[in-house]
């Protein structure tokens, strides 16, 4: 099925060439980062689609599905920490390897209710020997992470949006553990590929400045 033409879809087209054009052929795994959970989500959502529409197989995950326990977390108001290890263990390491060795290998999309705290039941999958990982979240590059895709797609939110956010303002608009990963990831500079989502509606890419 087809969506419909508008300038979420239009962008995602061309992001999906972009993507074929490196990674035409077998599995394949495309993170969506930025530091708007609801908005990576959405922009996953759809770009999953976009993708599938040439009956290509295709995955979705989050990584909001993957977080530590709540007992396990510090104090700060960030993003729920990704348990990286079970992260590779039961989707990104037997996704990729499935495609080398066995289709019928399977993966968990899910493993952690964020809103119950606890575990969901597992649920094992199947996909093809060529077909597309979708995986979106806060931090989604990093360590552990990045090296697992082919293509990355960093959305960049205003930092006026940001700063609205409970315990933000416009003089700290980023909480101390997105600050270290603006700095010390640079997933601007990782990514394949940035999208400004000032309006998103009207999403635009847009170019690192090399100066």
């Amino acid at each position: 099925m087809r969506l419909p033409i508008t300038p979420v879809t239009t962008l995602q087209r061309e992001l999906r060439g972009q993507l074929r054009h490196n990674s035409p052929a077998g599995r394949v795994v495309v993170l969506v980062d930025g530091l708007d959970p609801e908005a990576t989500r959405e922009f996953a959502d759809s770009f999953a689609e976009i993708i599938g529409e040439d009956d290509s197989a295709v995955l979705r995950a989050s990584l909001t599905d993957f977080v530590r326990p709540r007992s396990e977390r510090g104090a700060e108001p960030a993003p729920a920490p990704v348990d990286v290890d079970t992260l590779r263990r039961v989707l990104l390491d037997p996704f990729r390897e499935g495609g080398q060795a066995s289709a019928t290998a399977g993966v968990q999309l899910r493993v952690w209710d964020e809103r119950r705290d606890q575990p969901v039941e597992a649920r094992w999958v199947t996909a093809p020997e060529d077909a597309v990982l979708v995986l979106d979240g806060v931090f989604a590059q990093q360590e552990g992470i990045r090296g697992t895709a082919a293509f990355a797609v960093w959305l960049e939110s205003p930092e006026s949006r940001l700063a609205e956010r409970p315990g933000r303002s416009t003089d700290a608009p980023y909480t101390d553990a997105e600050f270290r990963y603006l700095r010390d990831v640079r997933p601007r500079r990782a990514a394949s590929a940035l999208i400004d989502i000032s309006r998103s509606d009207r999403p635009v890419e847009f170019f690192q400045d090399s100066c």
